[in-house]
């Protein structure tokens, strides 16, 4: 009896100490949790000028910086894709315009103005962002010279201040072909608006490219960005003048990029153009009635070619984060107002958040749409490592989510899973980065990678090719295509347009993400 009751006694012990032990277990992973990496409430140091490479992330970029002359349309001048040749050198003859420069969308032959002119956006402002870690890997160059030869183009679509021509071919025509740019037959004619047939959303759009660049290229070439800006600021008054939603205006254009609205556009112009400028018309456009209209504040939204509200109200916080001292106090709670949506936006996207979003697959890369499925993640964690970065640079400590806080390397952290996801860390060990990696899409949704460059086919025998069993014989190198299902399984095949056709604007926010982490530097406190 005596010996059993001593047993029983260390058991009971034994047992108080590991719920005790776990209890306590429970607490300090609980503390760790709502405080992020920094376990002070000091910043972390300043970034200085670009460290160390980290090669996974140079591989990536260089990768994918290679689509975007895979898509060139026009004269090729230095062509570095063997398969790609001279196409599309009459567009825009009908309305003695050349607008054979520009970009093909996706893997079609179609130039989707809408679309290009966000890919000109985010790719102005990665370089703005991110120009010296993309120079330190050779890759600010070729960034450069992509973004001028979309801007060429639009640059030529803009003949008149009331009159924007925003596509070119007709997508019923051009999908009823398989065949390669450098052969196509197809017509190719143009489509406008103007002001009895508005589309504030695109124009608005063009403004906001044509203001971004108008920075990239302010000191390189200051003719080229007075140009730019005077078609930034003839755009936007065009916009904001002639109210109206491009695809009601143009039903045709509604099947393939349908707008939903055009106020974020109007904000994101003007918050470009802002930034261009320093005229106190644009900050008071956004903060006033327009932002009271249009930016949804509080609510967060995904960043996307047809939603800019998340893109605009991080673009916004630059200016509570370095310029605050020295904007007008009647415009303060306006950009507060964007500060705190774009707070909420980062929160929703880390995943211990209290408020962080369901939209996710279970390995957790975000997931919004089967369509274009990587669109959402990627532009996300670029926004996210922007907004890491502001707070690095601003020695801004902490981001509070409800009762929790964040440090700008949980958003930094957050921002790398959804590359690394992109890049082959998941269920498929598999990376949707067309080149990069050792397993990789092999039957891209792309005419011209599909179809050999010495086949001789037109417009119908060229389907051959898309119905081919064997993978394309060209590699559309740093292409990234739709990506994964919600159940995370992906199926190569070339008619499965929804997860293998990748396009332009894919390209635009995979460089800008991997352009911020392919080293770590100091934000620069103006884009000018």
């Amino acid at each position: 009896m005596g010996e059993k009751s001593k047993s029983g006694g260390c058991c009971g012990w034994f047992i108080a100490f590991l719920i005790l032990a776990l209890v306590v277990g429970a607490i300090v992973y609980t503390v760790k949790k709502k405080i992020g990496h920094s376990h002070s409430d000091k910043p972390l140091p300043v970034p200085g000028p670009p460290g160390a490479i980290d090669q996974k992330y140079s591989s990536a970029l260089k990768t994918s910086m290679q689509f975007f002359d895979i898509q060139k349309s026009g004269k090729l001048t230095d062509n570095k894709i063997s398969w790609r040749g001279d196409s599309a050198l009459k567009d825009g003859s009908q309305a003695n315009l050349d607008l054979s420069k520009g970009m093909y969308d996706a893997g079609d032959h179609m130039k989707f103005g809408f679309p290009m002119a966000f890919t000109a956006t985010v790719l102005s402002w990665a370089i703005l962002e991110y120009g010296d870690q993309m120079d330190a890997v050779g890759q600010l160059e070729p960034a450069k010279d992509s973004l001028k030869w979309i801007t060429d183009y639009l640059i030529n679509a803009h003949p008149s201040p009331n009159v924007l021509y925003i596509q070119v071919g007709n997508p019923v025509s051009d999908h009823k072909c398989w065949d390669r740019p450098e052969s196509m037959t197809e017509p190719r004619p143009l489509t406008q608006i103007n002001a009895s047939s508005p589309g504030s959303d695109v124009a608005a759009e063009t403004a906001a490219a044509m203001a971004s660049a108008s920075l990239v290229f302010k000191k390189s070439d200051s003719t080229y960005s007075s140009t730019l800006l005077k078609h930034a600021k003839e755009l936007f008054t065009f916009a904001d003048k002639n109210r109206g939603i491009y695809s009601e205006t143009i039903p045709d254009v509604a099947t393939y990029y349908n707008s939903t609205g055009y106020g974020d556009e109007l904000l994101w112009a003007a918050s470009w153009l802002y930034h261009a400028t320093d005229d106190d018309s644009y900050l008071k456009y956004v903060t006033g009635q327009n932002g009271e209209d249009y930016a949804q504040w509080g609510s967060p939204t995904w960043f996307s070619w047809d939603n800019k509200l998340a893109g605009t109200q991080v673009l916004l916080s630059r200016l509570s984060f370095f310029k605050a001292k020295d904007i007008s106090s009647s415009y303060g709670s306006g950009l507060q107002n964007y500060r705190k949506s774009a707070e909420a936006v980062m929160c929703g996207l880390l995943p211990d958040s209290p408020t962080a979003t369901q939209s996710r697959t279970d390995k957790g890369l975000i997931w919004v749409s089967e369509w274009n499925a990587l669109q959402h993640p990627v532009a996300s964690a670029f926004l996210a490592a922007i907004y890491s970065d502001y707070m690095l640079t601003s020695q801004t400590a902490k981001l509070k989510c409800d009762s929790s806080s964040y440090s700008p390397l949980d958003l930094r952290d957050f921002a790398k899973s959804q590359a690394d996801y992109v890049l082959g860390k998941n269920p498929m060990h598999m990376s949707f980065l067309v080149g990069y990696g050792d397993k990789y899409p092999q039957f891209v949704h792309h005419r011209g990678a599909s179809i050999p460059a010495d086949a001789k086919t037109g417009c119908k025998d060229g389907f051959q090719w898309l119905d081919s069993a064997d993978p394309n014989p060209n590699v559309a190198t740093g292409a990234l295509v739709g990506g994964p299902f919600l159940n995370e399984t992906f199926i190569d095949s070339r008619n499965n347009s929804m997860q293998t056709e990748p396009s332009t604007y894919n390209s635009a926010v995979i460089v800008g993400l991997l352009s911020s982490l392919v080293t770590t530097s100091s934000i620069a406190q103006s884009l000018k």
